[in-house]
């Protein structure tokens, strides 16, 4: 029985007949208004004024503008202060020609000076950039367990990843049909690196990943794209799902790599239309959500006798088919 006086709770009825509570009528004002909306979820906001505005623009057939370039962009929540540490002469000289802000060009003693290592030295000592001999057994340090350094090593600081609007709208505005892989669940950063750099290879303007439980551009994907991620932007969807629907409204197509895909990737007609390719991991393949997303599946054919093909070798096939057709049609 409720006590008498208790706040948020009331009696009826006489001391002899039936009492009953409040039936919870005070417990949404005890829960709270919930949190703050959004300013741009606020229609009375200037945030939520320039929102609905570009919603209009939008449904009535425009492209969104592009971001502004002091937007926060999205993070894999590492600290400004850290570094990464590419390796390898292909690698090293790659992001030095791109003029990657490095910060140090560690050389190994008595390493075997090649013309790519004096180029690094050159570029190094032009930008002023600090030259460090050491050890071999401290480049080994450096490379971690899995990494061939070949004599040298660059510290870079954190990779700075694009925002997927901002990529579509920079390939519209360079008037190029959009040719863009995304990667749903696939956490080898080796996979991306080889996918970074077939995107390089066959005509691609870019790589999405999702910011949670995806590899990022660290010093192995940096190692295996051969110095690609130099030249090619990888931009982080907070929601992939979401990224592709937004996609989908202005006029690209999703296509998504499956192995029991609806048209097998010899017979793709959408090759010469905006395009992404969603890549999946090699043991769960696509999610649902992504799969219900795609626009078409794309099945490549393999011999029976291979289970699957892993990320990087099935982006790679995909992509050369589509910029083999892409080049027919342009002939």
């Amino acid at each position: 029985m409720t006590k008498p006086g208790r706040p948020g709770a009331r009696r009826t009825g006489s001391k002899k007949g039936a009492t009953k509570g409040s039936g919870g009528q005070g417990r949404k004002a005890l829960e709270g208004k919930g949190p703050t909306p959004k300013a741009e979820d606020r229609a009375w906001h200037p945030a939520g004024q320039r929102k609905a505005a570009q919603e209009r623009f939008i449904a009535a057939g425009g492209r969104p503008k592009p971001r502004a370039t002091n937007v926060n962009r999205p993070s894999r929540g590492k600290d400004a202060a850290d570094t990464e540490t590419v390796t390898g002469r292909n690698s090293v000289l790659e992001a030095l020609r791109t003029r990657i802000p490095a910060t140090a060009l560690y050389v190994a003693q008595r390493v075997e000076m090649d013309d790519r290592v004096k180029e690094m030295l050159s570029i190094a000592t032009h930008r002023e950039i600090p030259v460090l001999e050491v050890t071999r057994p401290e480049l080994d340090r450096m490379a971690g367990p899995d990494g061939v350094h070949q004599g040298v090593a660059l510290k870079v600081p954190p990779y700075e990843y694009a925002h997927p609007q901002d990529l579509l709208e920079q390939i519209f505005d360079a008037d190029q049909v959009p040719l863009i892989v995304a990667l749903d669940g696939v956490t080898d950063p080796r996979n991306l690196g080889a996918i970074i750099r077939s995107t390089a290879a066959f005509g691609g303007q870019g790589v999405i990943v999702p910011q949670r439980r995806s590899a990022g551009v660290t010093a192995a994907a940096w190692k295996t794209s051969a110095g690609a991620a130099a030249r090619v932007p990888v931009a982080i969807a907070p929601n992939l799902t979401t990224t592709l629907r937004e996609f989908k409204k202005q006029g690209v197509f999703v296509l998504g790599l499956d192995g029991g895909g609806d048209v097998s990737l010899p017979g793709l007609e959408l090759a010469d239309r905006p395009v992404v390719v969603v890549v999946g991991s090699e043991g769960k393949g696509l999610s649902r959500l992504v799969t219900e997303t795609c626009d078409q599946i794309v099945s490549i054919p393999i011999s029976a006798t291979t289970e699957s093909l892993n990320a990087g070798i099935a982006a790679s096939v995909a992509l050369y088919q589509i910029s083999t057709a892409r080049a027919a049609l342009d002939g």
